[in-house]
């Protein structure tokens, strides 16, 4: 199986768009002046792991409960699609609890390993190569460390603008590529 760098770069933008860690930034802000510090090394080396083991597991869940991948990619796909309604009209359609702590649960368990990541990584294993996303969730997670490390400096040069502006550009994308998983997985439930 050999890399391909489209697969890589397309499944990295998705997981990009949906961990959405430059828009997590006020809240990362916000664990940080509670806690005193936030675990940056402990939460994003969780987060990695169970993003590479529900690929490989995340499929023999579904056929344990008798959903085939296409299906679930097609719920992945609604989901993606109202998360980037979200990121483009600032509004919020899900509702989560705040994060309490800076320990890995808030952290890695939701924040960047939530439902939505979760879901994208079963929808695109059934567009990609296993070997891409693996390299895409290695891309991400190294990008979420380097933002939790520089959450502070980041927000400062970007100012709220600035963070809005990148969401909603996000938000595009991830609309865009919603539409295209929806429209690539709902034939096969009709064939």
């Amino acid at each position: 199986m050999e890399l391909n760098f489209r697969e890589i770069a397309t499944a990295s933008m998705i997981l990009f768009a949906v961990i959405d860690i430059i828009g997590s930034i006020p809240i990362i802000i916000d664990l940080r002046k509670k806690a005193g510090h936030i675990q940056s090394e402990k939460a994003t080396v969780v987060a990695g792991i169970l993003m590479i083991a529900f690929l490989f597991v995340g499929k023999e869940i579904l056929n344990l409960i008798g959903i085939d991948v296409n299906s679930f990619a097609v719920a992945g796909a609604l989901i993606l699609f109202f998360l980037a309604l979200e990121m483009i009209l600032g509004i919020q359609l899900y509702k989560d609890d705040a994060p309490e702590t800076a320990a890995v649960v808030p952290l890695a368990f939701p924040l960047i390993a939530g439902a939505g990541t979760m879901t994208s990584i079963l929808a695109l294993r059934a567009e990609y190569a296993t070997m891409n996303i693996i390299v895409a969730i290695i891309i991400n997670i190294i990008f979420v460390y380097i933002v939790l490390k520089s959450s502070g400096k980041i927000e400062n040069f970007l100012g709220k603008q600035g963070i809005n502006v990148i969401r909603k550009i996000f938000g595009v994308i991830l609309l865009a590529i919603a539409v295209k998983l929806f429209a690539t997985n709902i034939k096969s439930l009709f064939i």
